[in-house]
């Protein structure tokens, strides 16, 4: 077999980016999530279940994550544990299909999409720990930023084709172009928003195949037996270990609630959107279209930030924007923005909240990547896909708080707007802990 070029593995490892980003930005967020809210009727009650679905699947993330992450560095075949969650992706990501508003069942809805966040998060784990392969020290925070760019732009494209050509409203039946839902697809049951399910299993199939044909593990010696349990032994040595490299306990620890914090803003700005504002599907699709816009322009442009002043300062600054927004957000609701009263027809809560997700996906794609970043500093070289793990499980094991704190502060409240304050603890706890953080890890403990 022919070698491959590096630009070739650098490209095939962007298209993970391209390829898995619909799962957040149409099912997370901006198509399914809303569609959840119209069919349920009760904003409150929808955000809260959104919560407590989300929660319960980053449990599962949060316990596996590490284990998965030891094993793959012993074994070093991380390209089949891709392979393996992929299949989770799809078979998550074309069973909302099925979450007709005639027969909607919640809990298996809510499992359904909880089994494909479940295998893209895990695959997340094994394609960010091959960054280091890709280039020097120097070059991952480019590389890292442009995948995040790549990315987006990739969920930008979905999320257009989803709104012209398929995602109807429910009071007209039509696309935001005035198009009746492609291949004769019923809007009286919902199946053109429904589609959202299928098209995002299909756009990972497809753009999937440049990541499996460029994309290779480094050449390794065959583990031995008991490599698995080596493999255990090891993550447990490392976790033990970590009061002895501060840098990266404060590390872990930071993006612990920081990550959390952003994840619950992606999670909830589209619910959060349809049930305090009103917005329609088409609404938060075009507040989606902004915020992918401003993410991935911002994440080339952090990742060349990140290059010359290094991921930390990048971090500082994007956390602060980001509990700004947080702050910001519970401010703005259909009778008042920033406690000024407006009338019912004023579009100026809707400007607001528009202008709001756009800095969200600005500050939101720079932070992602240079968190990437900022991990490979952090790291162990000889166990990075070990240290990924340790990364999803920061970003997971707190990654239940925000999703059920929200739910709860909502459910005892019956507001969606306090329920999203709990957001704002988050940021300032992570701002806190990068404090302790080390901007080039281990080399300068």
């Amino acid at each position: 077999m022919a070698e491959i070029s590096a630009k070739k593995r650098i490209w095939g490892w962007f298209f993970f980016d391209w390829a898995s980003q619909p799962y957040n930005t149409l099912l997370l967020t901006f198509i399914f999530a809303p569609y959840v809210n119209s069919v349920l009727g009760d904003g409150s009650r929808a955000q809260a279940a959104w919560g407590f679905g989300v929660g319960a699947a980053g449990i599962v993330i949060a316990l596996l994550a590490p284990i998965l992450g030891a094993m793959a560095d012993t074994s070093g075949k991380r390209v089949r544990w891709v392979w393996l969650f992929s299949m989770l992706y799809v078979v998550g990501a074309w069973g909302i299909w099925f979450a007709s508003p005639q027969d909607f069942d919640l809990t298996r809805t809510l499992m359904l999409f909880a089994i494909g966040l479940i295998g893209m998060e895990f695959a997340t784990i094994f394609t960010n720990s091959m960054l280091p392969d890709l280039g020097t020290r120097e070059e991952i925070g480019r590389i890292s930023g442009n995948g995040w760019a790549f990315g987006y732009v990739g969920g930008l494209f979905a999320l257009v084709i989803m709104l012209v050509f398929l995602a109807e409203s429910p009071t007209t039946g039509k696309t935001m172009a005035g198009l009746s839902p492609l291949f004769g697809l019923d809007p009286e049951t919902r199946e053109g928003t429904r589609a959202v399910g299928p098209l995002t299993a299909i756009w990972y199939i497809v753009f999937m195949v440049p990541f499996f044909l460029w994309v290779r593990d480094p050449r390794r010696d065959r583990p031995s037996k008991g490599a698995v349990k080596a493999a255990l032994k090891g993550l447990a040595g490392t976790i033990r270990n970590l009061p002895r490299t501060p840098s990266l306990l404060a590390y872990l620890t930071s993006s612990m609630f920081y990550r959390d914090a952003l994840n619950g803003m992606y999670t909830f700005g589209g619910i959060y959107a349809a049930g305090v504002l009103g917005w329609s599907v088409v609404q938060t699709g075009i507040f989606g279209i902004l915020a992918i816009i401003t993410g991935a322009v911002f994440a080339w442009i952090g990742g060349r930030a990140d290059t010359a002043f290094g991921p930390k300062p990048v971090i500082v600054t994007c956390v602060l924007v980001l509990t700004a927004v947080a702050v910001s957000v519970v401010m703005v609701s259909r009778e008042s923005v920033f406690f000024m009263p407006v009338g019912p027809e004023s579009q100026l809560p809707d400007l607001a909240f528009y202008f709001l997700g756009a800095v969200i996906g600005a500050a939101g794609g720079v932070l992602q990547a240079a968190s990437r970043t900022m991990m490979v500093r952090q790291a162990n070289p000889a166990r990075m896909t070990e240290a990924f793990g340790l990364y999803a499980l920061a970003g997971k094991a707190t990654s239940f708080i925000a999703p059920l704190s929200i739910g709860v502060a909502t459910a005892l409240t019956g507001s969606q707007q306090l329920g999203v304050s709990p957001l704002i603890a988050l940021f300032i706890i992570g701002l806190v802990l990068l404090v302790w953080v080390k901007p080039d890890g281990a080399e300068t403990q």
